[in-house]
């Protein structure tokens, strides 16, 4: 099982931004956390970040070709606006997690639109950091459900 982590702008600002609405880990923290669980459960992880848009979507279009089977996204800003990524998404047919380390449907207003939910096998919101190992649990089971 192959599966990819993709992590939208500003997310490489974790530990430092906003520490009272996205907490004291760094993106690095997360990753190795979530590396460390993707290695318990057998998971081959590939890891990526960016802050353009036109990085992630081609990042999406590899996984196909990489062989992912599953994709834990945290599209950050772009949750709300970004139609290119989510054609991405569609386009590739890899099931997909969404999460939020903050409660998205709890903040500002413009927040509440979001591209992605209603496409991804699951969303993971207000969780902090957990969220990513909640992801990678349920992508396992879900994909290894599937080969059974």
């Amino acid at each position: 099982m192959k599966v990819m982590l993709i992590n939208g702008p500003n997310l490489n600002l974790l530990g430092r931004r906003e520490k009272s609405i996205y907490g004291t880990m760094t993106l690095a923290d997360i990753e190795n956390h979530a590396a460390a669980r993707a290695e318990a459960l057998g998971i081959d992880l590939v890891i990526f970040q960016s802050n353009h848009e036109g990085e992630i979507i081609d990042k999406i279009h590899e996984a196909s070709t990489l062989g992912v089977t599953g994709i834990v996204i945290n599209p950050g800003g772009y949750t709300h606006t970004s139609v290119a990524i989510r054609d991405a998404l569609l386009a590739v047919s890899i099931p997909f997690i969404e999460v939020h380390i903050s409660n998205v449907a709890g903040r500002e207003a413009f927040r509440q639109k979001n591209l992605f939910s209603d496409i991804a096998a699951g969303t993971i919101s207000g969780l902090g950091p957990i969220g990513y190992i909640l992801a990678l649990e349920a992508l396992h089971e879900l994909l290894g459900s599937k080969a059974r």
